[in-house]
């Protein structure tokens, strides 16, 4: 078997032969970073403590501790029989080869490499330097929180920042100059405080035979010190400044002779004469591509920008960051380049246009060029074409314009080699069209609109709208329609543009419906939009209209991308997982992003966020998947449309049924249907439900609604599995509202469709949820409606699962014994079923009964069993429960302090999982151990916070439980005790809570 392996260098993992080994959050990861920071050597229990709690530890912080640390061994034995924690006074030690943890192999190469250079052996000293950082995978531990790890951590940080700047001293030794540059360049930009990075750029920069850039760095250097420290460079960097410029700075000892900036080299050519410019040198050797003077008119000085927008309204920010890449700073030495992108309607060449008149006259006085390039449309224009254009622009006649590309590009170039001309290429089709327009001077610009985001344009600064915000959207509502008008509707305004998504070009068109028609009010034309189906007829007006600008977009894509884009939009998810365009085309790609991107590319879809998996999150903008949608309902049969819809919930389903897997450790106490399945990618399965309820609470919207999506179509097998399948989270969470929504429309989905199995399942779960509540008459209801179908249709698994809900609800009536005849036929239909997890259950809830009954050895002998199982299929929600009931059981027997430690235990257990209703359960056991310790000040303190905690998830009958627990011990309090017991007697009237609601009222009786 091999060896686990150990990285703290980055996020906290743990490797074994089978791929990673989920970690749970938490203290253990905390215990285990400490471990693992000092391999194979002691690290105190109180370290430890501190590590976990700093300044407040519980009293059972030592007791935490070593549970935790019980849980790894489990966890590393079942992995790896090489890696041990053993104690050791006066704490633990974790035990394993020092090569399988990555931050001790780190301080070894650093330490060989050290050796190394100190005899000589630079090279081999730089590739074990190369081979330590790359160990890293991010910050050290980052995710974990703890402030005293922390400090460890950077301490490994500022090491390995260290080995960099050793591994770079080295090469620059060995006369690597060009091929550090770059690396440099972002390592000063990523660490801009650190000197000696800023040292080795400069030195790298002058060895390439770069003078004038690396005097650039050091001027950078010191304008940053002094901005943002008050500070002079070092010593050690003005020395270089003065070397630079004294042209005596000596080569780094040991490196290749390389040609110092200013020596020639053999053969080399004179320097031109003074006063003569490169680009007139250029002119001059130019002389097939430019033609006769008598030709040409080299006064033409194009003005092709198209008028601007008066009503224009962006980021002043924007403006600036703009007008400063186009206009340069002194000593800029290449074109000025933007890009503009964004979706569809979102103002790119107004912006554009905006821009380029405001620089026209001050910053490039020599003309403007414009061309639409058609980048969106079937026949982009041609390098050749606009070329041609251009030149005619700028005074060359037709007939001398030469035919090739090259050629024109050459004579493009020479033409504006000595002018100040901005060129304005807008609705680009890609990189490939622009590349050959950039003119060569520095006297020029260009920008560049287009709906691809054109990243592989060369030092380009990029700008990518979005839709405005709510402010700026009003702002422009109000310069159409007018201000008195717009404050007038204020409400309906605001609706207005959130109506269009805050969509530029939408905005614009309603904003120009209503200034033509005066009458109309604001309300009435969000009236008009709420529509959906009609919402994109609304937004035409003139030659300006929405779907033509989106038509321009989804007809340039490629058949496949069309067809994705049309099923995304049935999609009713706040964001869209990658996996989702797999499901709807029936792709099994093992990456089904790459589906999705040509989408982001041209800004149809955007990228919503990143996921847990690495993977990331997309999202319509609103009018878009209206766009979409239209073109579904015209381009798709409906059967075609059902067809994806049933396999994308049947990749809901198949993920939900997975978290269901992981967090009881099989298919139990569950039913499914039989409607297929579509099984994402295992890596994304693996990852995402290597923390299930994390991955449920995430996806809890597109889960939810997927249930009523399902519904609505006419899905009823699959609507129906996917609402009994996220009780799963909904029982943990407590949110038995979403329960409730969720099971309606199911269950409205299979009455519909006479599905009798269906409808026992869903009411089954009803009764469980209404048994939560308390509401006992209702969930009785329920479950015998349930239970009669089940009994006709001999399904042994729904039987058994109503049975055990109905002698709970008998238990918690004190009708101990239906309720244990109750348990025992349900114990027999989980053996029928083969459930184990079903069968634990019921020895958990039905040993509450033999302990209320004084059966204590009985009722021990459920628990160890149930235990047990739990124990041999992982559940740890279940194994929490029961270890509640055997505190419960200590508490009996008189051993209250170990009642209180298991209690606190499995506290800690439901927290660590987000358990609120175990929690709630939990703090009032606690209560009730303290009250019989005598000890009622901490009784209390539990007591309050167990009601705060229940009524918190909007449990009143657990809150109203806890209120008469509390009011027992305030006899001296009576106001005190009247506030709780009013609200609670209201609950147990209400819910026929009969035992509970007699003592309540003797107790008010009693206070008043």
């Amino acid at each position: 078997m091999s060896p686990l392996a150990f990285r703290v260098l980055g996020p906290l993992q743990v490797h074994g032969p089978d791929g990673p080994l989920r970690l749970p959050p938490g203290r253990q990861e905390v215990i285990l970073a400490a471990l693992l920071l000092e391999t194979n050597r002691v690290v105190s229990t109180n370290h430890l403590v501190d590590l976990i709690w700093e300044d407040n530890p519980p009293e059972t912080a030592r007791t935490q501790v070593q549970i935790c640390v019980s849980r790894l061994r489990k966890l590393l034995a079942g992995a790896d029989g090489e890696v041990s924690i053993t104690t050791r006074p006066p704490g633990y030690v974790l035990h394993t080869d020092a090569a399988n943890v990555d931050a001790a192999l780190f301080t070894s190469l650093v330490l060989r490499a050290r050796r190394l250079r100190d005899q000589g052996e630079l090279g081999q000293a730089v590739e074990l330097l190369r081979n330590a950082v790359t160990l890293w995978q991010g910050d050290c531990l980052s995710g974990l929180d703890s402030g005293p790890l922390a400090n460890k951590a950077r301490q490994l940080n500022e090491e390995r920042l260290n080995a960099v700047e050793l591994r770079i001293q080295l090469e620059l030794e060995l006369g690597r100059y060009d091929g550090l540059v770059g690396e440099l360049q972002r390592l000063t930009h990523e660490h801009p405080l650190r000197e000696k990075l800023r040292g080795q750029l400069i030195q790298a920069l002058y060895w390439s035979g770069r003078q004038a850039e690396a005097l650039e760095a050091f001027r950078t250097a010191r304008r940053f010190l002094a901005e943002e420290l008050g500070l002079e460079p070092s010593r050690e960097l003005r020395e270089l400044e003065a070397a630079i410029l004294a042209g005596r700075l000596p080569a780094p000892a040991g490196a290749v002779p390389v040609r110092t900036p200013g020596e020639k080299a053999p053969h080399e050519e004179p320097a031109r004469p003074a006063g003569v410019k490169a680009e007139e040198e250029t002119d001059a050797a130019a002389p097939t591509a430019t033609p006769s003077a008598e030709s040409v008119r080299q006064d033409a000085v194009p003005h092709q920008l198209p008028a601007a927008v008066a009503d224009f309204v962006t980021d002043a920010g924007r403006i600036a960051a703009l007008e400063e890449a186009l206009t340069g700073r002194p000593g800029r030495t290449t074109v000025g380049l933007a890009a503009i992108t964004g979706k569809p309607g979102t103002g790119k060449s107004t912006l554009a246009v905006h821009v380029a008149h405001m620089l026209s006259e001050t910053g490039f006085p020599d003309g403007q060029l414009y061309c639409d390039l058609r980048g969106t449309t079937g026949t982009p224009a041609t390098p050749e074409e606009v070329l041609g254009r251009f030149l005619r622009a700028l005074g060359i006649p037709g007939q001398l314009i030469p035919e090739s590309l090259d050629e024109r590009a050459e004579m493009y170039r020479t033409r504006l080699a000595s002018r100040r001309v901005l060129v304005v290429l807008d609705d680009a089709a890609g990189e490939g069209q622009v590349l050959p327009l950039l003119p060569g001077s520095r006297g020029c610009a260009v920008l560049v609109t287009g709906r691809a985001r054109l990243t592989a344009l060369p030092g380009a600064h990029r700008v990518e709208l979005d839709v405005l915000a709510e402010e700026q959207a009003l702002e422009l509502l109000s310069r159409i329609v007018g201000r008195e008008r717009v404050a007038g509707e204020a409400a309906a305004a605001e609706a207005l543009v959130r109506t269009v998504g805050r969509l530029p070009l939408a905005l614009r068109i309603v904003a120009a419906r209503l200034a033509a028609r005066p009458h109309w009010t604001l309300a009435s034309m969000v009236q008009r939009l709420a529509n959906e189906r009609h919402r994109l007829d609304e937004l035409t007006h003139g030659e300006m209209t929405m779907r033509a600008s989106l038509s321009l977009t989804y007809e340039g894509l490629a058949p496949e991308d069309r067809r994705l884009l049309r099923l995304l939009s049935m999609a009713q998810a706040p964001t869209l997982p990658s996996w989702l365009a797999g499901a709807l085309l029936d792709d099994r790609r093992p990456f089904p992003s790459d589906l999705m991107e040509p989408l982001v590319d041209v800004q149809m879809l955007d990228v919503a966020g990143v996921e847990r998996t690495g993977g990331f999150r997309y999202r319509f903008h609103e009018i878009i998947r209206v766009y979409a949608r239209e073109q579904l309902a015209a381009e798709h049969t409906p059967e075609t449309r059902q067809e994806a819809l049933a396999r994308m919930a049947g990749g809901w389903m198949h993920l939900a049924q997975q978290a269901h897997r992981t967090v009881y450790g099989g298919d139990f106490t569950v039913l499914h249907g039989d409607a297929p399945r579509w099984e994402p990618p295992a890596s994304y399965s693996d990852e995402v439900l290597a923390d299930p309820l994390a991955w449920l609470d995430a996806e809890q919207a597109s889960l939810c609604g997927m249930v009523e999506h399902t519904a609505d179509a006419g899905l009823h097998d699959l609507s129906w599995d996917l609402a009994t399948s996220l009780v799963t989270l909904f029982e943990v969470r407590g949110h038995y509202d979403l329960w409730e929504q969720t099971h309606l429309s199911a269950l409205a989905a299979v009455r519909k469709a006479g599905n009798l199995r269906g409808t026992a399942a869903i009411r089954a779960s009803l009764g469980s949820l209404y048994m939560s509540r308390n509401q006992f008459d209702t969930a009785r209801q329920a479950l015998n409606s349930a239970l009669d179908v089940f009994q006709a249709l001999d399904e042994p698994m729904g039987e058994a699962l109503c049975r055990r809900d109905m002698a709970l609800i008998a238990r918690t009536s004190g009708d101990d014994t239906s309720a244990l005849e109750l348990y025992r036929r349900s114990l027999a239909d989980f053996d029928r079923a083969g459930d184990v997890v079903g069968r634990a259950i019921v020895l958990t809830q039905s040993a509450h009964i033999r302990m209320r009954q004084g059966e204590i050895e009985a009722a021990q002998s459920q628990l160890d069993e149930a235990l047990d199982i739990y124990e041999g299929v992982g559940y740890t929600g279940g194994r929490a429960r029961t270890l509640r009931r055997v505190g419960q059981l200590l508490l009996e027997q008189g051993r209250s302090d170990l009642a209180v430690l298991t209690f606190t235990e499995v506290l800690e257990l439901c927290r660590d999982s987000g358990d609120v209703i175990g929690e709630g359960h939990l703090l009032r056991d606690l209560g009730h151990a303290f009250a019989v310790m005598g000890r009622p000040d901490r009784a209390r303190d539990f007591y309050d916070r167990a009601v705060t905690a229940r009524e918190g998830v909007m449990d009143f009958g657990g809150g109203a439980l806890a209120r008469l627990d509390l009011a027992r011990l305030l006899d001296a309090e009576p106001g005190r005790s009247r506030e709780l017991l009013v609200p609670a007697v209201e609950v147990f009237r209400e819910r026929r809570m009969g035992r509970e609601l007699a003592e309540a009222e003797r107790l008010l009786a009693t206070g008043s």
